[in-house]
């Protein structure tokens, strides 16, 4: 163990650290992932994210079947069943794996956007590496993702704890 004597004297553990920091990133990310899902049922979100899922080859098709608000509902109902099933972790770390499973997945298909989507690039800057507003909105996927690895992990080790 190792101990980190503050200016104020306070004493900061690793393993106080690290179990912050996990509590942190698990919560932080149900409440991202559950929040945008909320939003997803709003008009406003359904539209913002069209020109997203239009412009993808692998995911374009899903607006030959469901209309724009249909497919944000539905996608709104994904997102915030999978902040669920991460929450549960304590509980049931089993059905958590599937939770970090959809997460991974939700921000594969978003970071994929950032090769699919025009507009990306920031022209006025000079293009890559410049994000526009819709480039910087998508590159905290990068991040998130592995946060979602990070649960998957997570869960695993509490199911191997548990045995």
């Amino acid at each position: 163990m190792t101990t980190i004597q503050t200016p104020a004297r306070i004493q900061v553990t690793d393993s106080a650290a690290g179990a912050v920091g996990a509590l942190a990133a698990r919560y932080g990310l149900v409440i991202v992932i559950g929040w945008i899902g909320a939003l997803k049922f709003t008009d406003y979100e359904a539209h913002g994210i069209q020109p997203l899922v239009a412009n993808s080859p692998f995911m374009s098709w899903v607006y030959g079947i469901f209309s724009v608000t249909a497919f944000s509902t539905v996608l709104g109902v994904v997102e915030i069943a999978t902040a669920l099933l991460l929450a549960v972790k304590p509980w049931w770390p089993t059905v958590s794996v599937a939770g970090s499973v959809m997460a991974v997945g939700l921000f594969l298909a978003t970071i994929s956007f950032l090769v699919t989507t025009p507009g990306i690039w920031e022209a006025s800057a000079g293009g890559f590496p410049a994000l526009s507003s819709t480039g910087q909105f998508l590159i905290k996927d990068v991040a998130l993702i592995g946060l979602a690895v990070w649960t998957l992990g997570d869960a695993l080790r509490a199911i191997r704890r548990d045995r």
